[in-house]
């Protein structure tokens, strides 16, 4: 088998037992196949969660707290935990763990998401796992990724991976929620995430952990977009990382019907900073950017929300919706507030500082 460079997802359902501790036998485990992984010439970057669930087992709590102060403080005492679990496992197979913890702090600057890139590779090319996880210590919601599902598929476009896979406490996608419909049907393959599939995927909550079914599939889109396909599957079957490497285990594949996508800079635009507002474009519009090649005018927008500048981070988004592309604005909010439906030759009239530029520009923007 080809070597691949593997992002595997680790998440807390998954790590964790019946009463949110860290499962040590599960754990062991996950490392060996890794270790097997690793030796057949595969290079491997694990994405975490468990600090929190870590964090209540070192600090004797009953109950995962809801108030910032306390989950940050637990999340302290957990990471120290975490981390020394997977260094001693994978120190058995004579490997070197190395932690990062990031937030959309570091990889929302261009400059420091390059810097995130070449640390990673440098991991790799030393023969450490890099083990990665949100720094939840810090993170506050303008920062936070919210879910490892979407740090994964960060992390996979920062090092242009070949697959990334989500080891989760389901075998896939359904048709409905397996859990409360006999009659829900796993779906093998996918290469498109269409609004439809959207809306018919639940979210599964837990007390343990913070991620759903919808935060795998906005992962999906991004990592189809820029080429990368991914794996989703039960991280508990037997041999569940060889099998979703090698593609022999019982999963739903997103795989990409096309080779390349996005390139590097628009993965970052696609991911790595937190947006400051939305564009609400019409159907026009939405044909137009997915036709490929095309700009955002000013004709084609027909709402804005949020309160931003110019050069800002900003979510497409169609009239249902459903967030069709993300990009860089031009303009400020005030300044596409004032431009809404205008054609090239009236915005420039209304906001001459701009010149009649589109809002987005397609080398600033990456289509999902």
């Amino acid at each position: 088998m080809e070597s691949q460079k593997l992002v595997i997802k680790v998440g807390t359902n998954t790590l964790t037992d019946e009463q949110g501790k860290i499962d040590r036998a599960y754990l062991s485990d996950l490392i060996h196949q890794i270790a097997l992984l690793k030796a057949r010439g595969h290079k491997v970057i694990i994405v975490t969660s468990g600090a929190i669930a870590a964090g209540l087992e070192m600090l004797g709590m009953d109950e995962r707290p809801t108030d910032i102060p306390t989950l940050q403080a637990t999340a302290a005492a957990g990471q120290v935990a975490l981390i020394e679990a997977y260094a001693n496992e994978l120190a058995v197979h004579h490997l070197v763990a190395a932690q990062v913890l990031l937030t959309r702090h570091d990889t929302g600057d261009r400059h420091t998401y390059l810097h995130a890139r070449d640390t990673l590779e440098r991991l790799l090319s030393l023969g450490a796992v890099p083990v990665i996880n949100e720094n939840d210590t810090v993170a506050i919601e303008e920062i936070a990724f919210g879910d490892n599902d979407t740090l994964a598929a960060l992390v996979a476009t920062v090092v242009d991976a070949s697959r990334v896979i989500l080891l989760t406490d389901v075998d896939g996608l359904y048709t409905a929620n397996p859990r409360k419909d006999p009659n829900a049907q796993r779906i093998v393959k996918l290469s498109r995430i269409t609004k439809d599939i959207i809306e018919m995927a639940s979210e599964a909550g837990s007390k343990f952990g913070s991620g759903g079914m919808i935060t795998k599939l906005r992962a999906a889109r991004v990592l189809l977009a820029s080429g990368i396909s991914m794996v989703l599957c039960d991280g508990r079957a037997e041999n569940a990382v060889i099998g979703a490497a090698e593609g022999t285990i019982e999963g739903t594949y997103f795989e990409p019907d096309q080779e390349g996508g996005l390139n590097q800079r628009k993965r970052w635009i696609a991911l790595g900073g937190a947006t400051q507002g939305s564009l609400i474009v019409d159907n026009g519009a939405v044909r137009a950017l997915q036709k490929g090649g095309s700009s955002l005018l000013s004709a084609g927008i027909v709402d804005v929300t949020g309160d931003f500048g110019p050069q800002s981070p900003v979510a497409i988004v169609d009239e249902n919706g459903m967030v069709v592309a993300r990009g860089i604005s031009a303009y400020s909010s005030a300044e596409v507030a004032r431009v809404l439906g205008a054609h090239s030759d009236e915005a420039e009239a209304l906001v001459p500082q701009r010149g009649g530029a589109p809002v987005v520009h397609c080398d600033h923007m990456a289509v999902l």
